[in-house]
């Protein structure tokens, strides 16, 4: 099979479709992080112009962006955006899921990046955690949550597939299952 990539496919889509955005709700609960994004792509200048449309907004207009480059291939000096441009910074001292906004005339936000292969449901889950008002948890302990709970659910699922292949055997102290010879014959009242 031959696969064809097209590498401008990833900016034409980020550029067609809005981010995708989880906000914590305006109240007097400070938390560590404003939100959560979740990119399309690892392409900071596709990415970066709907972000930004969608919150100016909401929060006034961004004019900064840092990243930690640890997950951006390549990292832009400025990004365009409709006729102006988005000055982009990256610290290896930041979080590195983590996307940090500033705005001269509103202020700073923080938000945890969802990486862009996260499946549909943990990125559901990761979204809803960002974007609870007065939470202490950093992006760095949200996404080591979720890889705990995503390694929980696999387990479960390989659990359960293993049952049901096997007919619903149960298993031995050792944790193999038990062969049905190892079952107790029916009616012998053991």
């Amino acid at each position: 099979m031959t696969t064809i990539l097209d590498r401008t496919a990833p900016r034409d889509l980020a550029t067609e479709l809005p981010a995708r955005l989880s906000l914590t709700p305006k109240t007097t609960l400070a938390g560590l992080l404003d939100g959560a994004w979740w990119p399309r792509s690892r392409d900071l200048e596709a990415e970066l112009p709907p972000l930004a449309a969608a919150l100016d907004g909401v929060w006034g207009r961004i004019t900064r962006v840092a990243v930690n480059p640890t997950r951006w291939p390549v990292v832009p000096r400025t990004v365009a955006m409709g006729g102006r441009k988005i000055h982009v910074g990256w610290f290896t001292e930041q979080d590195p899921d983590k996307l940090l906004l500033l705005s001269y005339t509103a202020g700073r936000w923080d938000l945890l990046v969802v990486p862009p292969e996260t499946a549909p449901a943990a990125a559901a889950r990761l979204m809803a955690a960002a974007a609870v008002p007065g939470s202490v948890l950093t992006a760095g302990a949200l996404m080591a949550d979720e890889g705990v709970i995503g390694r929980g659910i696999r387990d479960a699922v390989r659990r359960e597939s293993t049952w049901e292949d096997e007919g619903g055997a149960f298993l031995t102290s050792s944790g193999n299952p038990a062969g049905r010879s190892a079952l107790p014959p029916p009616g012998s009242g053991s």
